[in-house]
């Protein structure tokens, strides 16, 4: 899709489309950036798939991280079926095309990485890192609140939060600051320095230390709907992974978002979006 502005052609693909429109309907409670109150209509008590605060004061559903975080640190008095049912749906279905189309902290990142400067390029490295988000799935998702009974991630580190939720509140209520402490200091800095990194490597939270995208990652491979290979016509040229900029070893693998990039650099034309039933043939990891 093509917009002409100042003389300029300007490509805005139906893919970012998608992620503004998302961000718009997740938050979308607009008087509530307005009064720095949260919206506490019946619909918070629904997830919505990407990462989106809870405490934003536009957010009109709930976060399915911190909601999963909630849930574990309650499981004595009730087991979290809605929350689990609900991540095992998304998952199921989309698998981490909801990294790629449906997050809008995901946007925020790409939108970043649009700002000119060096780029880190993928590497064995970078590889090595994005099994970071796994640990922090395990230790801060699912220990501390069971252990602890408090969200660990929402409550240390995630950026989202911080953005989304504690910044706008504190800007609409300035008495909130005499309450503020180290937590929201230390978190604040998390944020900055998260935000910081995405100028220079592509979506680095979303490929290091998201929790929900480590969630999701378990369910690429089977997912219902999302980018696939015609392997009739794969010639296995790695084109589609070296044009990647996220660290996949092949299409579709833990650590692809399925964004659809590679779909233009097959010179097969063997990439494409659709259903993936039960006889689809995934391939196998070629790097």
């Amino acid at each position: 899709m093509s917009v002409r502005k100042g003389g300029v052609l300007r490509r805005i693909s139906l893919r970012r489309y998608t992620q503004l429109i998302v961000a718009v309907l997740y938050n979308c409670n607009f008087k509530g950036f307005a009064k720095g109150t949260l919206y506490t209509g019946d619909s918070k008590e629904i997830c919505v798939p990407g990462l989106n605060c809870y405490s934003c004061p536009g957010a009109v559903a709930a976060c399915p991280l911190g909601s999963l975080q909630s849930a574990l640190a309650s499981y004595k008095f009730r087991f979290p079926y809605y929350v689990l049912g609900t991540l095992l749906l998304f998952g199921i279905l989309c698998g981490r095309l909801i990294c790629g189309f449906l997050c809008p902290f995901g946007l925020i990142q790409e939108l970043l990485n649009k700002i000119h400067g060096p780029k880190l390029k993928k590497s064995r490295a970078t590889r090595i890192l994005s099994k970071t988000k796994y640990i922090i799935l395990l230790v801060f998702v699912i220990i501390v609140p069971l252990v602890k009974l408090y969200p660990g991630f929402c409550k240390y580190i995630c950026p989202a939060g911080t953005l989304q939720g504690g910044l706008p509140l504190v800007l609409a209520d300035e008495g909130l600051l005499d309450m503020l402490g180290f937590l929201f200091s230390w978190k604040v800095i998390i944020m900055v320095v998260i935000l910081a990194a995405c100028v220079f490597c592509y979506r680095s939270f979303c490929r290091f230390l998201c929790p929900l995208g480590a969630l999701y990652s378990f369910f690429n491979p089977v997912s219902f709907f999302g980018i696939k290979v015609d392997q009739s016509k794969c010639t296995h040229c790695n084109a589609c992974v070296n044009k990647c900029k996220m660290d996949v070893r092949t299409v579709c693998d833990a650590e692809c978002i399925q964004c659809g990039e590679c779909i233009k650099s097959c010179p097969e034309q063997a990439i494409s979006f659709g259903y993936k039933g039960p006889g689809y043939r995934r391939p196998s990891k070629r790097v």
